[in-house]
């Protein structure tokens, strides 16, 4: 009777729990699925955008560098709050979706912002809110749709799907732009209806996950206290302070386009490679994790955007060389992104979920503002090649820190 009740139960959650049957939740698929349309959306938006600040309307790197730090980080208290509800609430899929129609609407906030820098940012930041929201809920629901030994392979699949859109967004921003004749106001236009869609799958497939918590052990408090267990405490500290002398995508692309010349018409093209090598290496780098250990895999991504920032600012400046950049820059998000979410998920009690997933976030996301806002003032004083090098000698020794610190026990 327990063992058909309990297949029952798993199959109800989308998970099959036979041995040899390492099948990733129906759940997971579904996010994935919202996942891969939303990233259509944002990453059309993305791949525009830095040309559209830049060349546009002419901002230079450190006033890029503030609205790319905002558009990254200013968000960062909103995270915690997001997780903190949707843990307290029991409405992990309340708050996500909350969050992903938030950052749809911001899309039509673009084009009534025109070439107002302040209204960009002001747009760009309720953006990264609905992000910020919807992020840690997310997490968690692949979390605990998910076998604690295939965290790592759930977080892949999910982050392969993520990365299709990812993939098919610059493409879908080019062929917008070719349509309109150059027109940034019908990318944005554009991209709402897709993110529009997105939120619309979110409401018909996925499912929640309520559980029975008590609303009391979900306190601010409690939540605070995740940062009192040592394990848990060691990882939030060190991926922060990788984020904070992590160079962020903006300016790795703005950094190829300079140093190659490449024509800006082909700029929203330069994601692609990034989103390639991460489509393909996603899944297979969360297996490995899952076997080797996710704090190795991890970091192995971070020395992978080392090279990549020191063959970008190397002697040769051969197209090959930037090739090779993007695919190394792929390597770190498909070892990085999912993989840390996989090693935070099991410090974390189930009923503090989606919060503490939001705060490993939300310390990455105050790191990588900071960092944005620190690499465009060195662009601006010392000028592109020494602010690079100097990046990458950063990254190189805090990564080599937290190799020895083991933060996460095997």
């Amino acid at each position: 009777m327990y063992i058909a009740a309990s297949r029952t139960s798993d199959l109800a959650s989308g998970t099959d729990r036979r041995p040899g049957l390492k099948r990733v939740s129906a759940n997971v698929v579904a996010l994935g699925m919202v996942s891969l349309v939303t990233d259509v959306s944002s990453e059309m938006v993305t791949a525009v955008l830095p040309l559209y600040l830049v060349l546009g309307l002419g901002l230079n790197p450190l006033q890029f560098g503030l609205l790319d730090g905002l558009y990254a980080g200013a968000t960062a208290v909103v995270r915690v709050l997001g997780g903190h509800l949707a843990d307290r609430w029991r409405r992990l899929k309340a708050v996500a979706g909350f969050g992903y129609g938030l950052s749809a609407v911001c899309k039509l906030g673009l084009v009534a912002a025109g070439s107002s820098v302040a209204a960009i940012g002001v747009v760009l930041a309720a953006d990264r809110t609905g992000k910020g929201l919807r992020t840690g809920p997310r997490d968690a629901l692949i979390s605990l749709s998910s076998e604690p030994a295939a965290l790592g392979r759930s977080f892949g699949v999910h982050r392969a799907m993520d990365t299709v859109g990812a993939f098919l967004g610059p493409l879908v921003a080019m062929a917008v732009l070719a349509l309109s004749l150059g027109s940034y106001t019908s990318v944005f236009f554009t991209s709402f209806c897709v993110a529009a869609i997105a939120v619309l799958l979110l409401v018909l497939f996925v499912r929640d996950h309520p559980g029975s918590v008590d609303r009391a052990a979900v306190s601010a408090r409690a939540a605070l206290g995740l940062l009192r267990q040592q394990d848990f405490r060691r990882v939030a500290l060190w991926a922060a302070l990788l984020g904070l002398v992590t160079v962020g995508d903006s300016f790795v692309y703005l950094v190829l386009q300079r140093r190659w010349a490449i024509a800006a018409t082909y700029f929203p093209l330069l994601p692609l490679g990034t989103a390639g090598v991460y489509l393909l290496l996603a899944v297979p780098l969360g297996k490995l994790a899952d076997r080797v250990g996710r704090w190795p895999v991890f970091l192995g991504g971070h020395a992978a955007l080392c090279l990549a920032l020191v063959l970008l600012c190397g002697p040769q400046a051969g197209l090959w060389l930037a090739v090779v950049a993007l695919g190394l820059h792929g390597v770190f998000y498909a070892a990085t992104d999912g993989v840390l979410m996989a090693a935070a998920g099991p410090l974390i009690p189930a009923g503090l979920r989606a919060t503490g997933l939001a705060v490993v976030q939300t310390g990455q996301a105050v790191a990588r503002m900071l960092s944005s806002v620190l690499f465009g003032l060195a662009w601006t004083l010392w000028d592109l090649r020494p602010a690079v090098l100097v990046a990458a000698a950063c990254l190189a020794a805090v990564a080599l820190a937290a190799a020895f610190a083991k933060p996460v026990r095997p």
